[in-house]
């Protein structure tokens, strides 16, 4: 004879999650963290088992929703570029912001960036574009490693989180000859960097581009953003740029600490 279940264990069933409701879970849940984590993080951000967790991260990389760093999980890129932006504004931040950057671009008429952590790199969430700007890789895809770019300099010295990813599992690819390619290096660079509120990068990431970048910290104290400027490298105008994005960058951390709650 057929056994039939109760109503109570009916209901239990129906209400046990599926395994798309629990992979959403664990993508909202990577999408939260601002650098790669692992299993056990996931899990207990989640509430689901260790081995769920670790089966179903399996599943995501290989439909390259998710990607794995070292012993760690992140966003794959794609939705990485989606939730950045999310992931760290609060409401009302871009109306806020955004004078700040057009006041720097018409201070230095040269390409301004705002940046957040992505996974292991810095993502460009804004961009204005200077009439002689110099061309840089990072134009097209909108992200750029953090190690030899000003604003991914910035993000690295003021998230401690996001500082041990990288050095954990971060590697220092060599794209010009002024590259910093030893860990110490630049471990060294980001005490100063830290130090002194703004970072440079001088023909790191691209021949002939050098950069400024000043953090931008949030109404908990918090980085939430590097807003930067790149053109063309010398020193003279490098300095100009340092002292113009580290009075904007003070300037929108203040706008985002005072002001009053608005819609996006």
């Amino acid at each position: 004879m057929a056994r039939t279940l109760s109503v109570h264990e009916d209901v239990s069933t129906q209400a046990q999650p599926s395994s798309l409701e629990k992979g959403v879970e664990i993508l909202r849940a990577l999408a939260g963290n601002a650098h790669p984590v692992g299993v056990a993080h996931v899990s207990r951000q989640t509430g689901l088992p260790k081995s769920t967790v670790h089966r179903l991260l399996g599943m995501l990389c290989g439909q390259r929703l998710a990607r794995r760093v070292g012993t760690d999980y992140t966003l794959d890129q794609e939705l990485s570029e989606l939730t950045g932006a999310l992931r760290t504004r609060v409401p009302g931040t871009r109306r806020v912001v955004l004078p700040h950057l057009l006041h720097l671009y018409e201070t230095t008429r040269q390409t301004v960036n705002l940046a957040v952590g992505q996974g292991l790199e810095a993502g460009y969430i804004e961009r204005l574009y200077g009439y002689d700007r110099v061309e840089s890789p990072s134009d097209g895809v909108d992200r750029a490693p953090l190690h030899c770019t000003a604003a991914g300099k910035v993000l690295l010295a003021f998230d401690p989180g996001l500082r041990r990813a990288f050095f954990g599992h971060g590697v220092l690819e060599r794209f010009t000859r002024r590259t910093i390619t030893r860990l110490s290096a630049l471990e060294q660079e980001l005490a100063v960097v830290h130090r002194r509120g703004v970072a440079y990068s001088r023909e790191e990431f691209s021949g002939g581009l050098s950069c400024a970048a000043a953090p931008v910290f949030g109404p908990d104290g918090r980085i939430c953003m590097a807003v930067g400027v790149a053109g063309q490298a010398g020193e003279a105008r490098l300095a100009e740029h340092g002292l113009a994005v580290w009075r904007v960058a003070l300037a929108t951390t203040t706008a985002l600490r005072t002001r009053r709650g608005s819609p996006t």
